[in-house]
């Protein structure tokens, strides 16, 4: 019983101890509750107070960009569940009228508040002693919208511009094509930044979904380049502090920090008219070392600035076609541009703005709500003389354009000048380079310099400058330019302005003039152009125009005469062209217009004579190209300044005195391409058309001859003179008329014609050693050149270029084994046959030479009628880039399917039993024993035309890898195409009939639908 109770009584303990344990700290709270509430109270003031200041830092630094640091949020979130928790103590003690007694032992409200109370006292101490922030407050704040939406009118129908927004597009979305810097250029009022525009928006479309880029950036450049204002664009768009007298140095510091932060970021600079350092101004650069799918998008007029920036791609904006324009005017010019009667009108109106589609915008906007065909037809007329009458042409158009031609500058020199002489040649006509460039360095607007060949290639570097400013285009013709109808406007319209001294024009070209106005001719002017007209006869009377330096009458067809007074009128010219007229001679007066330098009279098929010129000291250039000359004028020996003499396609000339051409001790080019006219080996008193060669040799500065030789005198001194040419071709014998005009401009060439190899020929030797192209015209015995010509000296070593035609002779087969070790042309790169009759490869034409063609790049063949295939499947054309081959009747294959013997004993013995040999045969041809895979590994291009017998390409097999054009022109056997989306990855442009397309067999819709893209309408 005692043991019982005493258990009890231990239990008893235990429990009371326990329960001291439970009650004793909410007592003890209870007894401290009014005490600690009043410090709670006390110290939520202060925690107020801090929090409140706080809040008012973070909210002022949010409107300066920044955003509350993480350590700051969440003090702040702990500061607000606190006040809440103490708010509701003090709604608790109020509710209960504040009777809340900390003495009684029972009161439960009593005993939990104090718990709380305590608990809040030491969390409210706790967060005033952690509000001290060591590194810092506040931060930058990264959160920004990815894409800005930029106003800007649609491109909705123009497809032109849409297939640029699709090559733009489809690079930004390639992360693998090591892209990361885009150009898109093109010129003044082309729409190249509403191009950009449109791809940004079309961008925020896709931000929702799937947006490629973190963030994208817009930043207007401007002619004025100002790095500290494109700074701070980039800092406002990226939402950090703009910091007054903060460096550019610090400024790019920050911003460098700030975009590698993104993922993948794309910075769009719009308008740039010169090169930016984009580390200076703060951009990483987009290199696979910093991070792949960063991209840099800049518009420019001027591809050059785009070189310089280093982009990996060039999109040019080019104008709008024909049919796009209309659209694009009618929307501006409203329903009235539609209407019966101004319809005719406007359509000629719109087809003025060529396409440009600033001025299409303006003119049409002009012409809006205008119905009487007077507006219109004043209106047409003013932009058929480019004079800015049109509201807003002069100041929204012709201005922006002009913009262009102000920053003008190439390597220090100023080519305004240059430029502004490109608009006295007629509306969409194409200028010659050459000439062009003679009368720029002929007018001094190019610096002469150590020797007139460098002075060209300055010019023609200024060209091409003009070009990469989209102030030239290419012209239709090679080696030929011409200005877009808005821009020779412009040009037009600054050169006759009186602010210009030196460079005020008369231009009057391919308007349709019969004659010329004598009034409208002034002292002021200094280039007057009445080209390309129906000119008559010109003023028979001395007009004053003592400034000319600039007289173009070419092209005036029914011009007959040049009255002796009328070249009085002009004692300043340095440039008179009377090309393409009727002239018989020049009147008397051209000998005191002693400050000619250029006297141009090609294609002046009735000019028989000319005048003595020796009083023209200061002529460098005399063209007298395609004339009835039939000799040099007197006082040519005096013309000791002249450069160049261009005498080719003189087919009367007869006569050059000996002695006279040794003493134009400057020539540097003589051209007398086709001319009648032979020079000899040897002189020769005998036949008057000639003249020793030999004679050119003292010409110290001679660089370029281009000469016919006569076969009959080919006994040679000194030809050592030869070798300081850079450019020369060597006729000898009667050439077709069609290849001197196509190798015109090759150089170093040597053109054999009717030449038989079997006889003496060592001569050719002296010729071809120092040649890079040799053409072979109606020889004989080309299989005798291996061991008749080459083992006497390596003549053909140089040799890059050669060309076979109207060729008869026997050709071995490609089987039979030649000399492996030998190679007649080693550095063979282009091979051009035409007319070669019994080829049926040109392997047995590199048999027959003994040419191994490793190193051949090019090869053309045309109206080889024997030709069937292209090489044995013996050889391998590795090197080989580009094939064209047409009118070739019998041609089936581009490679021989023939097989060797042993191939085939080997196919036999690894065919298996019972199959029969009609099966194995297929399977032999399509197992591509028969056809090695290679043998055209790296070709680019191939052309074919006119091949009735061709039926295919070769198979999928084939190395399709690196075809970028394929053209199939009247080759209606080919009904397939050997492609895959696997093996013709590289292709950017198929040409044919659309009906020979659409016909066309293939094995899935994928491969053709795949390259539908790249098809082009022939």
């Amino acid at each position: 019983m005692i043991s019982a109770i005493t258990s009890m009584a231990g239990g008893l303990v235990a429990v009371g101890q326990h329960l001291c344990g439970f009650i004793y700290p909410k007592i003890k709270s209870m007894i401290r509750f009014r005490s600690n509430l009043e410090k709670l109270r006390k110290e939520m003031g202060n925690l107020l107070s801090l929090g409140n200041n706080l809040k008012g830092q973070i909210e002022a630094a949010e409107r300066s960009g920044h955003v509350a640091a993480p350590a700051v949020t969440k003090w702040l979130e702990e500061f607000e569940n606190i006040k809440n928790e103490v708010n509701s103590i003090e709604a608790s003690v109020e509710s209960n009228g504040g009777k809340c007694c900390p003495t009684t032992p029972s009161c439960c409200l009593g005993c939990t508040l104090g718990v709380k109370v305590d608990k809040n006292l030491t969390g409210v101490r706790r967060l005033i002693e952690a509000a001290n922030f060591p590194t810092g407050m506040v931060v930058e704040n990264y959160k920004v919208k990815k894409v800005e939406h930029i106003p800007g009118p649609s491109i909705a129908g123009q497809s032109t511009a849409s297939k640029n927004l699709m090559k733009v597009m489809d690079l930004l979305n390639n992360d693998d094509d090591g892209v990361s810097r885009i150009g898109v250029w093109g010129m003044g009022g082309v729409g190249k930044t509403t191009l950009v525009k449109n791809l940004n928006n079309q961008l925020e479309t896709a931000a929702a979904s799937c947006q490629p880029f973190s963030i994208i950036i817009w930043v207007t450049v401007s002619k004025e380049l100002d790095l500290k204002r494109l700074q701070t664009q980039l800092l406002e768009r990226l939402n950090l502090v703009v910091k007054a007298g903060e460096s550019m140095e610090s400024t790019a510091s920050r911003l460098h920090e700030r975009f590698q932060r993104e993922k993948r970021f794309l910075l769009i600079l719009d308008d740039v008219w010169e090169a930016i350092d984009l580390d200076y101004l703060g951009v990483p650069q987009t290199q696979p070392e910093f991070r792949m799918g960063n991209k840099v998008i800049l518009t420019s007029r001027s591809l050059d600035v785009c070189r310089q920036m280093k982009t990996d791609v060039d999109v040019k904006v080019d104008v709008l076609n024909e049919e796009e324009s209309w659209q694009l005017f009618t929307q501006n010019a409203g329903k009235v541009a539609t209407l019966p009667h101004i319809e005719p009108i406007s359509r000629k109106v719109s087809k003025e703005c060529s396409g440009l589609p600033l001025a299409i915008i303006i003119v049409g906007a002009s012409m809006r709500g205008k119905t009487m065909e007077t507006l219109w037809n004043d209106a047409l007329n003013a932009l058929e003389m480019s004079v800015p009458s049109i509201q807003g042409i002069e100041y929204k158009v012709y201005k922006h354009l002009k913009w262009s031609y102000d920053s003008l500058f190439f390597q220090g020199i100023d080519i305004k000048s240059c430029f502004l002489y490109c608009s006295l040649y007629p509306e969409d006509f194409s200028i010659e380079v050459r000439e062009l460039v003679h009368c720029w360095i002929a007018e001094g607007l190019v610096v002469v310099r150590k020797s007139y060949e460098d002075s060209m290639n300055r010019g023609i570097a200024l060209v091409e400058n003009l070009k990469d400013s989209c102030l030239l285009e290419d012209g239709i013709f090679n080696h030929t330019v011409k200005m877009h109808d808005v821009v020779r406007d412009v040009a037009i319209w600054i050169a006759s302005s009186s602010e210009l001294d030196g460079c005020k024009s008369f231009v009057q070209s391919g308007i349709g003039l019969n004659q010329i106005s004598e009034a409208e001719l002034s002292e002021s002017l200094h280039r007057v152009s009445f080209m390309e007209n129906k000119i008559t006869r010109l003023p028979d009377c001395a007009i004053r125009c003592p400034k000319v330096s600039s007289l173009l009458l070419q092209g005036n067809l029914p011009l007959e005469i040049v009255p002796e007074e009328f070249l009085f009128g002009f004692p300043a010219l340095r440039v008179l062209n009377l090309s393409e007229t009727r002239i018989h001679t020049l009147p008397l007066s051209v000998i005191q217009l002693y400050k000619l330098e250029a006297l141009l009279l090609q294609g002046c098929q009735n000019l028989k004579e000319l005048p003595p010129l020796g009083t023209l000291h200061r002529l460098q250039v005399l063209n007298c190209s395609s004339t009835n000359l039939e000799a040099l004028p007197e006082g040519m020996e005096n013309l000791t300044d002249l450069r160049l003499l261009d005498l080719s396609d003189t087919h009367h000339f007869i006569h050059i005195p000996n002695g006279i051409i040794s003493q134009l001790s400057h020539l540097e080019t003589i051209n007398m391409t086709d001319s009648f006219y032979k020079w000899s080996g040897k002189r020769s008193k005998e036949e008057l058309g000639t003249t020793p060669i030999d004679e050119l040799g003292c010409l110290d500065q001679l660089t370029a001859l281009f000469i016919n030789l006569n076969s009959s005198y080919l006994t040679f001194e000194d030809l050592s003179w030869i070798k300081r040419l850079k450019r020369f071709h060597f006729v000898i014998g009667h050439a077709d008329e069609k290849l001197l005009v196509q190798q015109k401009y090759e150089e170093k060439r040597v053109t054999l014609c009717g030449v038989d190899f079997s006889g003496e020929c060592y001569w050719a030797n002296r010729l071809v050693e120092n040649a890079s192209n040799l053409t072979l015209d109606n020889c004989l015995n080309l299989g005798k050149i291996p061991t008749h010509l080459a083992k006497k000296c390596n003549s053909f070593i140089g040799l890059k270029s050669l060309t076979i035609t109207d060729y008869y002779g026997e050709f071995p087969l490609a089987r039979e084994s030649g000399d492996d070790r030998s190679d007649l042309l080693p550095n063979l790169q282009e091979l051009v046959l035409h007319e070669v009759w019994c080829l049926l490869s040109i392997s047995g034409l590199a048999h027959l030479l003994k040419l191994r063609l490793s190193t051949l790049r090019k090869i053309s063949l045309s109206r080889c009628r024997s030709l069937q295939y292209l090489v044995a499947s013996s050889g391998t054309l590795k090197n080989l880039e580009e094939v064209t081959i047409s009118s070739c009747r019998l041609f089936a294959e581009l490679f021989e399917y023939a097989s060797s013997s042993q191939s085939f004993k080997d196919l036999l013995e690894h065919a298996s039993s019972g199959q029969s040999f009609e099966d194995f045969f297929e399977h032999a041809t399509s197992s591509q024993t028969f056809v090695p895979s290679c043998l055209v590994p790296n070709l680019r291009i191939m052309k074919l035309k006119e091949l009735p017998e061709l039926a295919t390409l070769g198979g999928q097999h084939q190395s399709w890898q690196h075809l970028e054009k394929l053209e199939v022109i009247n080759c209606n056997q080919i009904k397939k195409l050997p492609f895959t989306t696997q093996n013709a990855t590289a292709i950017k442009e198929i040409r044919g009939t659309s009906q020979w397309w659409n016909d066309l067999a293939w094995d899935d819709e994928d491969t053709k639908s795949g390259l539908q893209q790249y098809f082009k309408p022939y």
